[in-house]
């Protein structure tokens, strides 16, 4: 155990969230596993974005193959690197298009999930822009010799702000988001609360007729269903100009665009998803990254997925040199996420036992010899190397490790081969029907 060193907090949440089969939201990078070519691409995109430019990329893969994962662990990676990041699921409430502010509430979520390395558990517009304000304060402190009391001094701040302001006031909707974040400052400057919160009303797409903004900030546009992407683009812009690298943008879930029913809505989401890939691949956009989690039939599917419109087949579909055995393309606009090897599982899997051991305070681990028995019975009750996707393998073992703790008596062999486990089946979702997007690797 003297190679491990991580806290309490964080082997509990590894355990509780991987015991629960969801993806934790911190210490994801102690049991990272055979994803170094996506997340290396991945990265240099974070480095193209810190330079002025953007990008989108898909992340596709089957349940289970580890989507969730690895926008964890870039979104965490990209706090480390001084980002702005947000990130939101999408649902049959949260969509990029619709009739009853789907969208927007899309925005809504992404705003309430703004993080930073300093508050990288959300809700960090408040801290963003008071951590700029209150460093320009200190550039006029420097650079004049005034004190915040002094006569002049917020006249001083007010037009490096208006500086900073100036850069994104000729972008769409450019004007009236600068005044929103001048209306933030005259506020903090003169101690005005409900001024503040009017302004974080507006930035977070709350307020809901252009009336109620106008009384409160003097501004005649509201963020809506049609316009949030476009302060997305702003505030990507606003934050590289105060010192943060970009803004990334990550959006899992959308195999809920898949399952929409009616084919228009479904289309319109498709479109202005589509508006959103060409902004970036053609630099409309600057210090931008969107990253998206899918599932292949929400890529491939012919008939309800991105590959019935033929603008999208073109853009995402694999060039014929990268569909031969054993190549893969990791710098086109579609990271697949291939299943684990069965030696990435066994590594996998001895992290995992090592931080369970940590957690629950005993010295006795799971042998190699019984880690490599778990795998084995998995592949030889469910039939196929290629149903190695880590996420019901990772929750199977959770529980195996739990069990054998909580019954000291038990052994590891009379567990496994003597009872009547039986492994989840890669995509079992007992809350979908038949015609529903559950997938199943073959």
């Amino acid at each position: 155990m003297a190679k491990l060193k991580i806290s309490k907090k964080i082997s509990t949440a590894l355990i509780n969230s991987l015991g629960a089969g969801v993806v934790p939201r911190m210490g994801v990078e102690h049991i990272a596993v055979g994803r170094e070519k996506e997340l290396k691409s991945l990265s240099q995109n974070l480095d193209d974005i810190a330079e002025g430019v953007a990008a989108f990329r898909f992340i596709i893969g089957n349940y289970g193959s580890g989507k969730s994962f690895i926008l964890q662990l870039i979104r965490n990676r990209a706090m480390e690197q001084g980002f702005v990041v947000a990130d939101a699921d999408l649902s049959s409430e949260r969509r990029l298009a619709g009739s009853n502010n789907e969208g927007l509430a899309t925005y809504r979520e992404l705003m309430s999930h703004l993080a930073t390395k300093t508050r990288p558990d959300g809700g960090a517009l408040v801290s963003i822009l008071e951590g700029w304000i209150n460093k320009i304060q200190q550039t006029v402190v420097q650079e004049t010799s005034l004190r915040p009391n002094d006569d002049g001094f917020d006249d001083q701040v007010e037009a490096k702000i208006r500086e900073v302001v100036q850069y994104i006031e000729d972008l769409v909707h450019g004007f009236d988001f600068g005044n929103v974040i001048i209306a933030y400052w005259r506020g903090y400057r003169l101690d005005d609360d409900e001024l503040k919160n009017a302004s974080m009303r507006w930035l977070r797409g709350e307020f809901n007729t252009k009336t109620e903004a106008k009384a409160a900030l003097g501004v005649r546009v509201i963020i809506d269903d049609n316009s949030w992407y476009d302060y997305i683009k702003l505030f990507a812009k606003f934050v590289a100009e105060i010192g943060y690298k970009g803004l990334l943008v990550l959006v899992d879930e959308a195999v809920n665009l898949y399952q929409i029913p009616t084919t228009v809505t479904r289309e319109k989401n498709y479109n202005r998803l589509l508006a959103m890939f060409n902004d970036t691949m053609q630099c409309k956009a600057e210090n931008l990254g969107i990253f998206i989690g899918g599932t292949t039939k929400f890529l491939e599917d012919p008939n309800r997925g991105l590959f019935a419109d033929q603008a999208w087949r073109r853009r995402t579909k694999e060039s014929r040199f990268a569909t031969q055995a054993d190549v893969q393309e990791y710098l086109g606009p579609v990271i697949r996420l291939n299943p684990l090897s069965e030696g990435e599982i066994l590594t996998l899997l001895q992290r995992i036992s090592e931080i369970h051991t940590l957690n629950f305070g005993y010295e006795k681990a799971l042998t190699n010899r019984e880690l490599q028995a778990f795998v084995q019975e998995i592949v030889s009750r469910l039939g196929a190397e290629a149903l190695l996707t880590p996420g019901e393998i990772v929750r199977d073992f959770i529980s195996v490790l739990n069990i054998l703790h909580q019954n000291p008596g038990m052994s590891f062999n009379e567990l496994i081969h003597d009872s009547k486990f039986k492994p989840t089946v890669v995509g079992k979702d007992a809350s979908l029907d038949e015609d529903d997007a559950a997938e199943f690797s073959l």
